[in-house]
């Protein structure tokens, strides 16, 4: 017998669950923190924001491959590493570290990604066995199949990065807007 619907598996503890789930909301509270800790100046600013764009052009290299909810994605940056998406967003993290120009910001940003995307990559590599049977199994020990899909930045609009995009650029206004004003 399955679980009951909305039910952890057995594999995702219940805090893993929540941090997953929950980690969107974390972040925007200990972003608040994060803005009234920051002491940004103009070079840490420009710098934070080009290490932040490396980060969201990673993801948008990921994003435009990934077929959400339909397949293991296997190519791009999936050949390269299991989740992309959050290698892209762990180095916009390190971004707004710099940008921020401040220790406390560092350790509540690193605080905050070791955590959640723990708990994140633990509850989603769960989630796609379950969904996908034997083929992420396969595809994290490097067997599986690749597939020799493009790159499609409509596919990355589908998947809706340009929430990231204009939250790095809402970030990097306001950690400016606090320098400037």
């Amino acid at each position: 017998m399955g679980e009951p619907a909305g039910s952890p598996s057995p594999r995702r503890p219940p805090l893993i669950e929540a941090l997953a789930r929950r980690r969107v909301a974390l972040g925007y509270i200990l972003g608040l923190a994060a803005f009234l800790l920051a002491s940004p100046t103009p070079r840490s600013l420009a710098i934070g924001a080009v290490i932040a764009s490396l980060g969201e052009a990673v993801r948008i290299w990921a994003a435009g491959h990934l077929e959400k909810g339909s397949e293991v994605t296997t190519t791009g940056p999936y050949a390269l590493t299991r989740h992309p998406l959050y290698v892209g967003s762990t180095i916009m993290g390190v971004g707004l570290v710099v940008a921020a120009n401040s220790l406390a910001v560092a350790v509540l940003v690193i605080g905050y990604l070791a955590v959640t995307y723990t708990a994140a990559i633990r509850s989603e590599e769960a989630h796609l066995t379950d969904k996908f049977g034997g083929h992420y199994p396969a595809y994290r020990e490097g067997t599986a199949e690749r597939s020799d899909r493009r790159f499609s930045f409509a596919r990355a609009m589908r998947n809706r990065e340009y929430r990231a995009m204009l939250g790095l650029v809402a970030v990097m206004a306001l950690l400016a807007a606090k320098y400037y004003v």
